[in-house]
């Protein structure tokens, strides 16, 4: 955990607490990221639904032809969905570990410490992108061997992984305003279930918005999943598009962050009680 002695003194006060903060939000991130190091059968586990989907799923649509997906094949169309898909799924769970840690007492001694209450979560958002990007590269390599038709620029690679880490950080934030309000091992797990489905099915991620009626379009235009889907289908793949603009998918994705983790931290020690 930081100390105060560990920013140098000669520096202001403001750039002092900027760097206090940053060094406390990373630690919070590099203990759980210690834990995904030893224990990797989680990570594992994960990467087997993007396998499933489009090995299954997108083989068995790409011969139907019936979704309109803009010049590209349904494959190509329907892969960055299912990374998406992935980093919501791993990341909407994320939430568990705070209630297992609150039940062996780690959650109150770091809620005791001197760091601040949204650097805790703040580092718990950014923890969890390392499952992602572990996705993100396992969804790669599975496309190269489908021939999906990727982009491989440097700035095509660091924008899909700009996308899948504020997306992670978006939805685990998300899973952890849930696992504080629940407080209970077995509420969060059906909690999480409910969710997924309609944050995925009410998304771009598997089908065009033209194609839903007009309510589910309103419903999908603030899910954050449609705009971490259309910046990855235009970064990702060659001839895709985007529907939105990718500024304006960024700043939605950057908007819902900055909000649930606003959330989260009013919420953050109310996990105890």
């Amino acid at each position: 955990m930081w100390h105060a002695h560990d920013v140098p003194a000669n520096v202001s006060g403001s750039t002092r607490a900027g760097l206090g903060y940053a060094r406390q939000t990373l630690a919070v991130a590099e203990a759980d990221i210690r834990k995904l190091i030893h224990d990797p059968v989680e990570l594992l586990t994960r990467m087997v639904q993007p396998v499933l989907w489009l090995l299954i799923f997108g083989q068995v649509f790409t011969r139907t032809r019936a979704i309109p997906t803009g010049g590209i094949s349904y494959l190509d169309f329907m892969a960055p969905g299912v990374l998406a898909q992935s980093v919501l799924f791993g990341a909407i769970f994320y939430g568990i570990s705070l209630i297992w840690e609150r039940d062996l007492g780690i959650v109150h001694k770091f809620l005791v410490s001197p760091a601040a209450r949204s650097s805790l979560v703040l580092g718990r958002a950014i923890s969890s992108t390392a499952r992602s990007l572990c996705q993100m590269v396992l969804v790669y390599v599975l496309a190269l061997l489908l021939r999906i038709h990727l982009h491989f620029s440097v700035a095509a690679l660091i924008g899909v992984a700009a996308a899948v880490i504020f997306g992670s950080a978006v939805f685990s934030t998300f899973s952890l305003i849930a696992a504080c309000i629940v407080k209970s091992r077995e509420r969060f797990m059906g909690i999480g279930q409910v969710l997924t489905m309609p944050l995925f099915f009410a998304s771009n991620a598997i089908y065009p918005l033209s194609l839903m009626p007009g309510w589910l379009q309103g419903l999908a235009r603030v899910n954050p999943l449609t705009y971490q889907v259309d910046a990855l289908r235009s970064l990702m793949i060659v001839g895709g598009s985007t529907s939105f603009g990718l500024a304006l998918d960024f700043a939605f994705l950057a908007a819902a962050l900055a909000i649930l983790v606003a959330i989260a931290t009013r919420l953050y020690p109310k996990i105890i009680t």
